[in-house]
């Protein structure tokens, strides 16, 4: 459909991009203060001798030289190994394989919502029978862009939970309990996404095509379903692609005010452990996900578009 070598250059830069992620982690990780070993064994429950402290950072690789363990660390990570949890005493690998699936399950679910809620609000910002309700509708997505997540997550908890009891805290079950951590990373994702398509319906709405199309007895409805919409959601694209990718990130914060299990709360432990390994897998983990959302996107423009096949056979 387009030169593979449009492919290529896009792949290319998602490997670059991601070397520079590990890079940039690996030196912001060397530069925090504190020792992981030190916290994970001179604790309540060790005794251990100056020498056997620094026996266990030999086998841990901590006493090596940073350019030295990031070289190790790069050519473990080409060859699918992790390196292993300071504090949990596993391989990086197995924690991320049992805490994957539940922060996977939650950024699927809640970019599911975040789409159906834009596009509610687009398309009644639109077709609301009332002025003022075509703009308060217009208005909320800017409401909904400054609402912080975990503000969010306690005033859903302590109105739908301890008010109204209609979500319990305790036990809600493993569907239940996702309803208010789903709709707490939704709504802010919501938001910047309805804006572009409402502004993109907008300027859609003023072409010519259009209103030749209701020149010739055309419906509204009609017109916007096939020939406005189309043509405002390709551009809606890439910021979807983009705040997928931030999903992640905002797990780590829902998790932890619901108590969740997953990458975020595994994120939480490791940074009060201050264990070097989890972390750097993680924002790899973040980061790989980031890229290949917008590499499939990016991917996908020329199919969607007929405009841009000649412009990517042209890379």
């Amino acid at each position: 459909m387009f030169d593979p070598r449009y492919i290529v250059s896009r792949i290319v830069q998602a490997i670059v991009v991601l070397w520079a992620a590990f890079t940039l982690s690996f030196i912001l990780l060397q530069l925090m203060p504190g020792d992981a070993v030190f916290i994970k064994f001179m604790g309540a429950d060790y005794v251990l001798t100056p020498e056997q402290l620094a026996h266990i950072r030999a086998a841990y690789g901590a006493d090596t030289p940073p350019l030295q363990q990031y070289a190790g660390s790069l050519l473990n990570m080409l060859s699918g190994d992790l390196g292993y949890s300071i504090d949990a005493g596993v391989p990086v690998a197995a924690l991320l394989a049992d805490n994957i699936w539940p922060t996977m399950r939650l950024a699927g679910l809640a970019f599911l919502a975040a789409a159906f809620l834009s596009f509610l609000l687009a398309f009644l910002s639109y077709f609301a029978p009332f002025a003022w309700l075509r703009r308060a509708l217009t208005a909320l997505p800017s409401l909904f862009v400054a609402v912080p997540a975990f503000w969010l997550g306690i005033m859903l908890i302590q109105i739908f939970s301890f008010r109204l009891g209609l979500i319990p805290v305790i036990n809600p079950g493993p569907w239940k309990g996702l309803i208010l951590p789903v709709a707490t990373l939704a709504v802010p994702i919501s938001a910047p996404i309805a804006q572009i398509l409402i502004r993109n319906i907008d300027e859609v709405m003023t072409r010519p095509f259009v209103a030749a199309a209701r020149a010739k007895g055309a419906s509204l409805g009609w017109v916007f379903s096939r020939h406005v919409l189309g043509n405002a959601l390709l551009p809606v694209l890439t910021i979807a692609g983009m705040l997928f990718g931030e999903l992640l990130a905002g797990a780590v914060v829902t998790e932890t005010v619901f108590g969740l299990n997953g990458i975020g709360r595994l994120t939480e432990a490791a940074v009060a452990t201050l264990d070097v390994a989890v972390l750097q897998a993680v924002v790899l983990l973040s980061a790989t996900c980031f890229v290949a959302i917008n590499l499939l996107v990016d991917l996908l423009y020329p199919v969607l578009d007929p405009r841009l096949r000649y412009a990517a056979k042209a890379v």
